[in-house]
């Protein structure tokens, strides 16, 4: 019609001339629904399971970095997409924090396959959960798009680089190219700025602007950070840890498993099943020794025991060679010369007491006979401190030590090791207080301890992840 646009009312009208006689609601819903099959994405197409299982060797890019960021990879062609998904997350150097989704396409509408969790959402689709990787590729050439965390919208592709007559019994990484971004970096463009910042030697000119400062910039960063740096090695060891048989559990654990499923829970369940947590449990001697210096420096400066104040406090002189031999006085606020007035010295003695390492008795502190034989030998040591987690006879220091060592056992960055122990700790049916909704603390003995051998009393940040730490916490759930 000359003068305006073809409007709504306009095509009920010719359609309502082309098929007269038909009621307008049939009309409407008719046209509702073909304009719904229009815009549905269509389901991913299959192909039929081989007679006999190959191996593919796969070219992975994280899509719009510049250099590429890329892994090249072998695995087995009957791997199924959830399994597929845990070997990317530890190729690539992701934490498994973030949605994920499989694509067969590149456009907007290509099909794709939905996680068990989409499924609770309500949305409909193929479940990703039987799919095989040999179900989708084939030959040289065949891709397969793999989208992770819609927020900063990571998008990779991988490429069939070649066919395998024999598959690898397990997926391993041959070669690759720089370090995967940090967890929510902003993106590409955030990824782009922070890779830029940290070539440049930390030029302050082009630090991110959403950081105040270098140093908070750097805080932020995960420790030893640098774009350039890939490890082969490394990679297949996170590799190895993600397609492990998930690790048996004790009673004790066992038990808190079931309640907190009869609960409706599954916070505990998700951790104790992420690929980390079915990790080695072993760490070497350099990492057994800068993981117990705290304790051993606290054990070597009482001797063969030390006279306490008439308080009940180590003595000042006692107080300060401690606070300098871990480096609490390098960050700490004051002398730290009392006991009392320097927390982060009176936490080091209260685990080293929890743990059987000392005890106090008519006004002196001694070492116990146990710290006496393996004070001198840091595996030694730490197979004492693992035999004695989780620590706590109550129930509630009892569960919150057990959530503690799930926890840091995930290698979860330990940022949010609170965070997480405090959602496991609810789930349990903790409160804080009378409301029931009120969220539990994560504080506990155990976590003291964690925390000590993660280096807090050097004033590191408590972030990022540190791997000897969730080894040891691993080595103490499966007892």
């Amino acid at each position: 019609m000359p003068g305006r646009g073809f409007d709504a009312p306009d095509l009920l009208k010719f359609i309502e001339h082309a098929f007269p006689g038909v009621p307008r609601e049939e009309l409407i819903g008719q046209l509702a629904g073909g304009l719904g099959a229009a815009w549905r994405r269509p389901e991913p197409q299959l192909l039929p399971v081989p007679d006999r299982v190959r191996g593919f060797r796969l070219r992975v890019d994280l899509q719009h970095t510049k250099p590429p960021v890329w892994r090249r990879i072998e695995v087995s062609g009957d791997l199924t997409l959830p399994r597929l998904h845990a070997v990317l997350q530890a190729t690539m150097g992701w934490t498994d924090s973030h949605l994920h989704r499989f694509r067969t396409g590149n456009d907007r509408m290509a099909p794709e396959f939905i996680t068990p969790f989409d499924l609770e959402e309500g949305e409909e689709g193929m479940l990703e959960d039987e799919v095989r990787l040999d179900q989708l590729v084939a030959e040289s050439g065949d891709r397969l798009w793999y989208d992770y965390d819609f927020g900063d919208g990571w998008k990779h592709v991988l490429r069939v680089e070649q066919v395998l007559d024999m598959p690898p019994e397990v997926p391993r990484c041959l070669t690759g190219k720089l370090a995967c971004p940090p967890e929510d970096c902003g993106g590409v463009w955030g990824y782009g700025e922070l890779a830029d910042w940290v070539r440049s030697d930390y030029d302050g000119a082009l630090r991110p602007e959403v950081f105040d400062s270098d140093e908070h910039a750097r805080d932020w960063l995960p420790s030893d950070w640098h774009p350039d740096r890939f490890d082969v090695d490394e990679t297949n060891e996170r590799i190895a840890a993600a397609v492990a048989e998930p690790a048996p559990v004790g009673e004790e654990l066992a038990s808190l498993l079931e309640a907190a499923e009869r609960r409706g829970a599954s916070i505990l369940r998700d951790i104790l099943g992420r690929p980390a947590s079915h990790g080695p449990v072993a760490v070497d001697d350099a990492e057994a020794a800068a993981l117990t210096e705290p304790f051993r420096v606290l054990l070597d400066v009482i001797g063969g025991g030390a006279n306490l104040t008439a308080a009940g406090y180590l003595r000042p002189d006692d107080v300060e060679e401690i606070a300098r031999r871990t480096g609490i006085t390098e960050w700490w606020i004051g002398k730290a010369n009392r006991e009392d007035l320097t927390p982060p010295v009176a936490t080091l003695r209260s685990a080293a007491r929890a743990l059987g390492l000392v005890a106090v008795r008519n006004g002196r502190i001694s070492p116990t006979r146990a710290a006496a034989r393996c004070a001198g030998d840091p595996q030694a040591l730490l197979h004492h401190i693992v035999g004695r987690l989780p620590l706590g006879k109550s129930p509630a220091e009892r569960q919150a030590g057990w959530a503690a060592l799930v926890v840091a056992g995930s290698d979860a960055d330990l940022e949010l090791w609170n965070h997480l122990i405090v959602g496991v700790l609810f789930d349990l049916g903790w409160r804080d207080g009378h409301d029931r909704r009120s969220m539990p603390p994560a504080d506990s003995p155990t976590l003291d301890v964690m925390e000590q051998l993660a280096g807090v009393s050097r004033g590191r940040r408590l972030g990022g992840i540190h791997r000897p730490v969730g080894a040891i916490a691993r080595a103490a759930v499966r007892g």
